[in-house]
């Protein structure tokens, strides 16, 4: 019998390898590249036991245990699949398409520059003191799991009030800010730490916050370093370091009206 290969089957190859790649890629991020491995081989097992040598009992076997382990890899992996289709969910192409299902209009330039400017001035003034800062700027999905698990404040942004929170004596200076919909929403809020080992060595836990809330988000993470005092953006699980006032500003512009 020939063997006939066409597009369609290089497609289909092409999209299982595409598959198991981000699969892999997703499981080294959350150190569960082990696991994964584990899966792998148990899957080849399976396949090799009933579709090569047909092994009908052993077959059956593995055929419920796969059935079983399907639910227990839902109930082990959620994080990491919710993470996944938060990602495709929010990748650039759907949200464009989403935008036509939405009433929202763009905002101005100058209400924008009214929410950045305060940022920046209050981040720059903690840089020249050295005082540690974690500000998460909400997007497009919401954070408020993030919001309840700090105070709330609900107050317009402003340059003083966003130092005073940082301030080193202030009870809620260790924790993140989250400002949304133009309003500091809640401070000393917990954020999911990222345990990405590309991350350098020097940078410390609240850069580690910043990568996890962009990663598992599109929210935008400036922090100030307590340390160097230099100021860092966290976008979509990637670094931006050792950025000036200009620098900072040009990326909270171009990013917030995204």
């Amino acid at each position: 019998m020939p063997f006939n290969f066409d597009l369609k089957d290089f497609i289909d190859i092409f999209l299982v390898a595409l598959m198991l790649y981000y699969i892999y890629k997703l499981m080294k991020e959350s150190r569960s590249l082990n696991v994964f491995m584990g899966i792998l081989v148990f899957v080849l097992v399976w396949l090799f036991v009933s579709q090569v040598l047909e092994m009908r009992l052993l077959g059956s076997i593995l055929d419920k245990l796969v059935s079983v382990g399907v639910i227990g890899l839902i109930i082990l992996f959620q994080e990491e699949i919710r993470k996944f289709l938060y990602q495709l969910g929010a990748h650039q192409r759907f949200r464009r398409l989403s935008r036509i299902f939405s009433s929202g209009k763009r905002n101005s330039e100058e209400e924008d520059k009214e929410t950045i400017m305060p940022i920046v001035m209050a981040c720059m003034s903690m840089a020249k003191g050295r005082v540690g800062a974690l500000i998460v700027i909400e997007r497009g999905a919401p954070l408020d799991d993030i919001v309840d698990t700090g105070d709330t404040i609900d107050a317009v942004i402003n340059q003083r009030l966003i130092e005073n929170i940082f301030f080193k004596n202030s009870p809620l200076h260790d924790g993140a800010m989250v400002i949304s919909k133009k309003r500091i929403k809640a401070a000393g809020c917990i954020l999911p730490v990222s345990h990405n080992l590309d991350i350098p060595k020097e940078l410390g836990l609240r850069h580690r916050a910043a990568m996890g809330i962009s990663q598992d988000s599109d929210a935008i993470a400036v922090v100030v370093s307590e340390e160097t005092g230099r100021i860092s953006v966290a976008i979509k699980g990637e670094f931006r370091l050792r950025l000036s006032a200009e620098e900072l500003e040009s990326i909270l512009a171009h990013e917030m009206i995204r």
